[in-house]
């Protein structure tokens, strides 16, 4: 009478279900919903929902009242019994449901996710070559994140948990057609391997001549003048060879030694006549020799 409209007003759809898990759905096994993060509803429910507004696409809020436990999700067939839901068995042990528990469901919208931190249970999640590859093939099959769920997938025939640590923009986000930064933290159990610092390199040992150390009383191999039979002499600066380890003699320690103070040896021997030596050094003259020629100049007579 007034002209007012109510086909725009979004209601809520809010009602109790018993809940079993997939396996426990009549005919083939679903293996498609264990994988993911969606639910079967009946019928009826489909029937309900058209008739009233609500916003696309269909997501819900699932609540364990007596253990005060929710999550989200989305649906993906109305297919059930009547007054049953049938759930992924992981999402049960979130809900910490058993089979045939009471469960609040209720029509529900999030927003859009922008970014999910995730934890890996084991280490064994760390052999996977490319773990975000596989989590974005595996997250297809949800519908939105909670954090704090822990989420199953399947990967070689091997079951990985992964725990949702962050969600933004929201503690529950949808991921339906979303540009989503994924991100892992370190798996549990893991042990950041210790790094060994590598050796510092020995100190150079100081180069000595060790010809005044050898011992020469030792036999010495090769120490004798050969005789050829032509009568030539040749390689007479042939030195000689030990057929043993050289044994040096030990030397006598430098008792004034003081911590901190450099001793450098010195090698040289000395000369034998240290004052004649000055003298010729001395009395060096260059280019004041005579020189001789091999042929002798003739005097022509005039």
């Amino acid at each position: 009478m007034f002209g007012f409209s109510f086909d725009n007003v979004q209601r809520s759809y809010k009602t109790q279900y018993r809940c079993f898990s997939v396996s426990m759905l009549q005919g083939n096994c679903r293996q498609d919903v264990e994988r993911g993060g969606k639910i079967i509803m009946p019928p009826s429910a489909l029937d309900t929902l058209t008739r009233m507004n609500i916003m696309y696409p269909m997501l819900f809020k699932l609540t364990n009242v007596k253990e005060h436990r929710e999550t989200h999700c989305g649906v993906l067939e109305f297919v059930a019994d009547e007054g049953k839901v049938y759930l992924p068995y992981w999402m049960m042990q979130n809900l910490l449901l058993q089979e045939g528990d009471l469960l609040q469901l209720e029509s529900t919208s999030l927003s859009v996710a922008t970014f999910s931190k995730f934890q890996p249970q084991s280490v064994d999640f760390l052999d996977i070559s490319n773990p975000k590859a596989v989590l974005e093939n595996i997250l297809r099959g949800f519908a939105c994140l909670t954090r704090g769920d822990m989420i199953a997938i399947k990967y070689n025939d091997k079951i990985y948990e992964l725990k949702v640590l962050e969600t933004k923009p929201a503690d529950a986000v949808s991921i339906i057609e979303c540009d989503m930064s994924v991100d892992f933290t370190a798996p549990v159990g893991y042990v950041e391997p210790q790094r060994v610092k590598p050796q510092d390199p020995e100190p150079e040992s100081m180069q000595v001549d060790d010809t005044d150390y050898i011992d020469e009383s030792k036999f010495m191999a090769f120490q004798g003048s050969g005789n050829r039979l032509d009568g030539k002499t040749k390689n007479l600066d042939s030195k000689p060879v030990s057929l043993q380890p050289r044994i040096y003699k030990r030397g006598i320690p430098n008792y004034d030694y003081k911590q901190g103070t450099i001793t450098f040896i010195r090698t040289a021997k000395p000369t034998t006549n240290p004052d004649q030596n000055e003298d010729q050094t001395d009395n060096f003259e260059a280019f004041t020799g005579e020189g001789n020629r091999l042929r002798k100049k003739t005097v022509r007579n005039k």
